[in-house]
């Protein structure tokens, strides 16, 4: 085990395109070949490394995606620590814009403050900082995407988890009203718990929820019609691309990492998502 944590230290910037094609009947016919990038967890207080970093950027652009949509958790706990990075996530762009949430680990929620106006003021800065990188962060609110005439609603919510440990600053009610009328849906929200407890039970009309969050535990084994990580025993959804019904889920293994600073059998992803 030990050798094997050791080996792990190696993978922490080894960048994994995971590439996912998915049907949807909904979808309307401007939108059929749409490429999606979904990053989550970039957890910039965690990095030692700008030119592996820089790397895993390089192979985001290199995708070509039309839109890129982040879910959640850019920092470990304070703005700052985007000081030395933010110039280089800057470079993400795609012709239908950046788009981006909150995720458990962004409110500070995790670090000693010396006041509550100080926790909130890191909070403000940090919505600064997705604002100086071009991205659009949704705060438990919808944007409409249009494409030769026809359109589809991106809605994304603050944190928002099923599970006990975590913060509920999320409102799914506030970001889906006005989007009922759109054909096809697409929910950012960080943490995959908000499908089974929210969103499949009250917005069956939701086509795509993109989550993170997880980061498969970074431990695990992943070969072809296998998957296992610890994680499993407290996220049911926790690592790929889930369905039910018409409705699916994919939850991003995360870009960064937080703790154990590597990988073992859960490489750092980003991911490409088409439309058909």
């Amino acid at each position: 085990m030990f050798g094997t944590l050791l080996w792990g230290f190696g993978n922490k910037y080894k960048y994994h395109l995971q590439k996912q094609s998915l049907a949807f009947n909904e979808l309307p016919e401007a939108f059929r070949g749409l490429k999606i990038m979904h990053i989550s967890d970039i957890h910039s207080g965690s990095f030692t490394d700008k030119k592996s970093v820089e790397k895993g950027i390089d192979k985001i652009l290199a995708a070509n995606a039309d839109i890129i949509l982040f879910t959640g958790d850019l920092v470990n706990d304070r703005a700052d620590e985007m000081h030395d990075y933010q110039e280089m996530f800057s470079r993400l762009h795609a012709p239908m814009g950046v788009y981006s949430t909150l995720g458990n680990h962004d409110y500070g929620d995790y670090a000693r403050w010396p006041s509550l106006e100080a926790k909130k003021a890191n909070l403000e800065r940090l919505k600064k900082v997705h604002a100086d990188m071009g991205w659009r962060l949704l705060m438990n609110e919808h944007v409409v995407i249009q494409k030769d005439g026809q359109e589809l609603a991106l809605i994304g919510i603050e944190n928002w988890s099923a599970k006990a440990n975590f913060p509920k600053y999320g409102k799914l009610s506030e970001a889906y009203k006005g989007a009922e009328k759109y054909p096809f849906k697409i929910l950012m929200s960080h943490d995959p718990s908000h499908w089974d407890a929210e969103v499949k039970t009250k917005y069956p009309d939701i086509d795509l929820m993109l989550s993170g969050h997880t980061h498969g535990m970074q431990f695990g084994i992943e070969i072809p019609g296998f998957k296992w990580s610890p994680v499993q025993y407290m996220y049911k959804q926790w690592a790929g691309l889930y369905e039910d019904g018409k409705q699916k889920l994919n939850v991003n293994r995360g870009f960064g990492f937080i703790g154990y600073p590597g990988r073992v059998g859960v490489l750092p992803e980003i991911t490409v998502i088409e439309l058909t």
